[in-house]
């Protein structure tokens, strides 16, 4: 796949030339039903007969000021190479932000874990995640299609709208918890801005990018991450000379099983919070070429994921070991947020100028939220595509933001609670995607690639029991192996006093050995 190959339009027409490639299209129809699955984007706006009565609206449109194209497929002819590098820079801005700093500190917080070994743990699991991220990313050049429209080729129209709750509910989730965090920043640099002003303005300014689209989000990412690694590089240097301690911790850690489950816990958190970009990968490079290598996609995408990751979680796992009163108290006091304004605060002025910097950074990890969040009501129902992608974003907008105003006084707990359970879902969203890609679409497989004028018909994509059938397996297994302070599942009970998290492992085994048998007498009985 990573030739070059004619357009994926070409083979989706009458003639009967073979592919060589798992996402060839099978043959159309007609070429109208060809054009139909991949509309130009001037087509697009066609759709939305109701916005020629709002004028602004109309305008924005017309002019292509505003990105029309939701979960349509994207024509060959209208893709270009321009974003490329943006597979790995795009993904430094989205996780050197300040969000990222807080998933190390649970470490220490939650887990009682010692410097080494939180390291250890960032490592391991954020390169687990961070691989699931880059294989699904690998799928958005070669099919055009947004990643909640890809799934309907494993789990159908109904199972796809089914990940699609999941996603829109996971993303909503890392919006509120961002625009907490970003509120919580500016709170700390002046008491006189409320709480929920901050959490509100932050909000404001990520709605502004993921309204006009696509290019307005990768030209905002390509460079966003530049200054914020220098000033967590310059935090690093702040926290040296407070003076980091990594045995501070010893004589609290745990000992033999009960270490073993703390550091499942953690690491299921680590991997949640990589893998919890799975469900939207591919909805940023859609828009590549479809013969863009794939392997080079993979790379760029998991180096981009994994310098932030390490680098940031590992900063904020080291500043819960300083253990000077002020530093403690700053965490007691005022969460995630006092301690990073504690570590700013010898440089008086200029600290509280890079800590409104690092308050507004949390906009880089919302953009892709809120982007992707719109395009997954979008895939919900025929119905919802009736109303433009940017309208979705104003809706998500609103509802993370009224979250966020709720829950501001409470974001340690909700980022605990929240990504571990996230990990579970992705788990077996992943393993159903990729044994569908590498059993039954590749070149010789029962199905022998993907009709890519099909992602939007009931009738021809797969029916779909095979894979909600594996999801619901998956379900199963997370809730056997799970580790949370208002539950704890019979398998993870037996690692220490209060169990040690497998949720998302064997909600990947479960769903990874039910989905292939499954999805053979699916395709033998009802042929797709």
């Amino acid at each position: 796949m990573g030739r070059t190959s004619p357009p994926l339009e070409e083979k989706a027409g009458l003639g009967k030339s073979k592919s060589h490639t798992a996402f060839s299209a099978a043959s159309a129809s007609s070429d109208e039903e060809k054009l139909a699955a991949a509309p130009q984007e001037a087509e697009i706006v066609n759709k939305f007969a109701w916005v020629e009565r709002v004028p602004l609206l109309s305008s924005l449109f017309r002019q292509g000021a505003v990105e029309l194209r939701g979960i349509e497929r994207v024509p060959e002819e209208e893709r270009e190479p321009r974003h490329a590098w943006n597979n790995l820079l795009m993904w430094i801005s989205i996780n050197a932000v300040l969000t990222t700093v807080p998933i190390g500190m649970l470490a220490q917080a939650f887990f009682t874990l010692t410097l080494p070994h939180a390291i250890a743990v960032i490592i391991v699991f954020s390169a687990i995640g961070s691989a699931t991220v880059a294989f699904i990313a690998t799928l958005g050049p070669q099919t055009g299609l947004r990643t909640m429209v890809i799934t309907r080729y494993s789990v159908g129209y109904v199972g796809g709208s089914i990940f699609s709750i999941l996603n829109i509910l996971t993303q909503l989730g890392f919006s509120v918890i961002a625009v907490i965090l970003g509120g919580q920043t500016l709170y700390n640099i002046s008491e006189k801005l409320p709480l929920v002003v901050g959490v509100i303005i932050v909000s404001l300014v990520t709605l502004i990018v993921c309204f006009i689209g696509y290019d307005a989000l990768h030209y905002y990412e390509r460079y966003a991450w530049i200054l914020l690694l220098i000033i967590f590089c310059m935090m690093y240097g702040l926290g040296g000379k407070a003076g980091y301690d990594p045995g501070a911790q010893v004589p609290l850690e745990d000992r033999g099983v009960d270490l073993a489950g703390d550091v499942l816990s953690f690491g299921g958190i680590i991997f949640s919070s990589a893998s919890g970009w799975a469900p939207v990968a591919a909805d940023f490079n859609c828009r590549l070429p479809a013969n863009t290598p794939p392997y080079r996609v993979f790379l760029l995408t998991f180096i981009g994921l994994m310098i932030p990751l390490i680098f940031v979680e590992t900063l904020g796992a080291a500043l819960m070991t300083i253990t000077l009163d002020a530093y403690t108290s700053a965490y007691e006091n005022g969460d995630a947020g006092g301690l990073i304004a504690q570590t700013l605060t010898p440089w008086g002025g200029f600290g509280k100028f890079l800590l409104v910097l690092l308050a507004f950074s949390v906009i880089a990890n919302n953009i892709p939220n809120t982007y992707s969040a719109a395009l997954s009501i979008q895939a919900l129902c025929p119905w919802f595509q009736r109303i433009p992608r940017a309208i979705w974003t104003v809706v998500v907008f609103v509802i993370y933001t009224v979250a966020g105003v709720a829950g501001r006084e409470h974001f340690s707990s909700i980022l605990s609670n929240f990504l571990a359970v996230l990990g579970y879902w992705t788990a077996f969203f992943i393993v159903i995607v990729a044994e569908e890609h590498y059993i039954f679409r590749r070149k010789h497989g029962m199905l022998g690639g993907y009709d890519l004028t099909a992602y939007d018909s009931f009738a021809r994509l797969p029916v779909g029991i095979a894979g909600i059938f594996a999801g619901c397996c998956g379900v199963a297994g997370a809730v056997i192996g799970m580790a949370e302070t208002w539950y704890i599942g019979p398998v993870a009970a037996h690692i220490g006093p209060f169990g040690g998290d497998l949720g998302f492992e064997l909600a990947a085994v479960f769903s990874g050995i039910v989905y292939p048998p499954c999805r053979y007498l699916e395709i033998k009985y009802f042929g797709r």
